[in-house]
Order: C-alpha cells, then structure tokens, then sequence
C-alpha cells in the first residue's frame, strides 16, 4: 500500500482548503427561466407548494429561521451570488469547493425544481426529474464558470429513471468548466438497484468522463417514520452510504477501474468498523468458511483497499473524534467541509472550528484531510488552489500546530488492526 503521506508539505506554508460540502441554488422562481417551456405549468404548481412548505416552515419554527436568516442575511445570498459567495470562502479559509444543490436547507427556497436535487428519488414522473435536473445543471455550469478553479460543481443526474437520457446527460457535462461529478438520488426504491448491470453504461459513462459519482444525505425511508425525525436522522447516514457496498461488492471498480464515488455528509464515523468486516470476508476465508464460497472471486481487492482511489467521503465537517479515527477510516479518502450555507456545518465560524479540532494532528495528515484528498478526488488544479490558498488559507502556525510532529510510518498498518487479528497479508 503506497504511503499517502510521502512528499507532503510539513512546513508553515497556508493550507489548500478545499470544503468537500458546499452547497448553491436559485431561488426557486428564477430557476424558471432555466427550464424547458413544456414543463412550465407543472413548475408554476410546484412552486405553490414551495410557498406552502415555506409557510409552515415558519408556521412550525419561525424563531429559529428568522433568527438564521436575519443574523445571516448577506451570507446567504452566496447560494447563487459568486461574489458574494467568494468573500465568504475568503473569510471562511477555504481555497475550493465541491458545489451540490439546494442552497436553502431550512426551508426549501433554492431547491431546484421538482426536488429533482437531494429529494430526487422520491420524484415519480421522469419527464419532472430530469427537467429539473437539466435546469439547475444549466444553472451550475454558468456558476462554476465564474470561478472554474475554486468551483467544482456536482451535476444532477436522475439516472432511477432513463439510463438512455443519464448517459446523454453526462456526454453533455464532460468537459464543462468548473464540472466534477455527477449527484444521483440516494435511493432507488422500486427500480433496479445500484450494483445491478442494469446501471453499467452510466457508471461507464461517468468513469470516462472523469465525472465522480455522489450520494448526499438527504433521501432515506421516510414512510417507516411515522413523522419520528430521530428515526430519520440516525437512519439518513445508512442511505446515503448504502450504494457505496453496492458498487463495491459488485465488482464495479474492477469492471470500470475509472469510476470514483464520494459519499457525502454521513460522517466517517461508519466507515471503519464496514471495512473490518468487509475485509475480514473477503481476506480471512479460513475465519468464515460458512460464505467463502459465495464471496469469492467477487472483487479482485480487499474492500479497503479501495478506499482512497476508488472511494472517498465527504465528511463535511467532522467531529474531533472522526479526526482521532482518521487512519482506520482512511486518510487518504476523508474530505472535510463546511456545508456552507447550511446551518449544521462550520460556517461561518470555519477558521475557529479548525484552530480548535486540528490542533493535535500532525500536518501532513491535516493537509490531506482539508485539501489534497479532495484534489486528488476531483482532480483540481492544485497550483491554482495554491494561489488562492495565499492569499486567504491559514497556516499550520495559525491552527496551534506543532511543527515536530510527524504521523508515525505505521499509523495505518497499527489502525487497520483486523490484518494481525485474523492472519490476514498486509500489502504495504
């Protein structure tokens, strides 16, 4: 296994931040003139029921949404203003970012038509979804291009519902300024599900454009609630998370060695304990003899060895502990964020959660973890990022960082304990 930390930079030059979790929208009205006509009568009603969501939003928490929207106010409008969302970036330390859908996650006005963006598994009609779709992909495409080095945009693509028109939806997205990936619904309910063949050209497709494929949290299995939002949010980061087993276990990234796939803000705090397992199953036969049959042969690496090439996670904004876990989950797949303009990230208060959460980590590891992951992930223009990175990125001195500390050679052999435990060959 290559060292991820060979050659990094340990010196007090600023850090290229890149929030692996942003997110920007149109109120939902202007999204209008992104739209094909034929779809306007259907979009006038859906934008009734945006209006009613918005009155019960406030109707049921109007304290807490006139207090985030009135001491807020000018930050906000980033979600579809560029210049105002790059003097927050600026202010917030971060040189780049990874743009998904839906600006307003309090109460739904900068959704993208239908819902077509992290409520797009729940749209029914296919005609809807990819209208909607397309519309904010338009949109997107002129916004990365204001500023194509620091915006990596993440297109919508419904593929649940046509693979035909997915696969011409991300012919036509290859090689847009500013364009890195591709967002598909979270869950795919009665259709085929994600590790069947039935989705292989659009995995091709994404693979050959360089396009990297996303689920962010948002869908989950909202009828077996009963309206119990706990349910939902400890259950939401499994959904998200699930198609990541699916393309895996199927062989995907064998078949497709160009695919790369991003679950975004579910925490990694998940992902360690799957790979101990995943990995036991597929490197330690002679423990589970009862399914070695039924596993072999089905992927040519251990599951964790994907982890960092074909795998990554956008962890968003990660807890203190999820950091002391790095090495298990990864270090060279963990991507942090702010979520910015959402309220559960770090924005706007960014530089201060870094000077606190990394202070006893080493640097090199700080810097994977807060930039180059990301830049390897979307292949970004890192000298680009650099420049920015100059002017508004903090330094290692800056987050209470001792200069000495190195990541030791072993860190992740010692993480990744399953490997002594059950006899299994280390490749490193």
């Amino acid at each position: 296994m290559p060292n991820p930390l060979e050659n990094v930079d340990t010196g007090n030059v600023p850090y290229v931040i890149v929030s692996s979790d942003t997110h920007a929208g149109l109120p939902v009205a202007d999204y209008r003139d992104y739209l094909e006509s034929s779809v306007h009568a259907e979009f006038d009603e859906w934008l009734l029921e945006r209006h009613e969501h918005r009155r019960i939003s406030e109707e049921n928490n109007g304290e807490y949404i006139a207090q985030w929207e009135g001491d807020n106010a000018e930050g906000l409008r980033g979600a579809y203003d560029p210049e105002v969302r790059d003097k927050e970036l600026d202010a917030d330390g971060i040189s780049g970012e990874v743009i998904f859908a839906d600006g307003d996650a309090v109460t739904g006005m900068e959704s993208p038509p239908f819902g077509a963006g992290l409520s797009a598994g729940q749209i029914t009609d296919p005609k809807l979804a990819f209208a909607g779709a397309r519309a904010h992909n338009r949109w997107l495409i002129e916004f990365c291009a204001t500023s194509p080095v620091r915006r990596a945009g993440v297109a919508l693509v419904p593929i649940v519902h046509d693979i035909d028109e997915s696969v011409r939806e991300i012919e036509l997205l290859a090689g847009k300024p500013g364009i890195k990936g591709v967002m598909v619904p979270t869950m795919w309910h009665d259709k085929p599900s994600y590790g069947s063949t039935h989705y292989d050209r659009v995995w091709a497709a994404c693979a050959e454009a360089g396009l990297v494929v996303h689920t962010h949290s948002g869908e989950a299995d909202f009828e077996s609630y009963n309206d119990n939002v706990a349910q939902y949010m400890l259950e939401v980061p499994f959904w998200t998370h699930r198609i990541l087993w699916q393309l895996m276990l199927s062989g995907k990234f064998d078949k497709f060695p160009g695919l790369k796939y991003a679950v975004v803000e579910c925490g990694s705090y998940w992902l360690g304990d799957l790979l101990w397992k995943a990995d036991v199953n597929f490197g330690a036969s002679g423990k589970v003899k009862k399914m070695s049959s039924r596993t072999k042969g089905l992927i040519k690496r251990l599951p964790s060895e994907y982890v960092g090439t074909n795998v990554f996670v956008g962890a968003s904004t990660m807890s203190r502990e999820e950091i002391r876990r790095r090495h298990v989950n990864g270090i060279d797949a963990l991507m942090w964020g702010t979520d910015y303009p959402h309220p559960e990230g770090s924005w706007p208060h960014t530089v201060e959660r870094l000077e606190t959460d990394f202070r006893e980590v080493s640097i090199e590891d700080t810097r994977l973890l807060l930039g180059l992951n990301a830049v390897e992930c979307y292949d970004l223009d890192l000298d680009g990022l650099t420049e920015v990175a100059a002017r508004v990125g903090p330094t290692p001195e800056r987050l209470n960082q001792d200069p000495d500390l190195r990541t030791a050679d072993d860190a992740i052999r010692t993480a990744r304990w399953w490997f002594d435990d059950y006899g299994m060959d280390w490749k490193g």
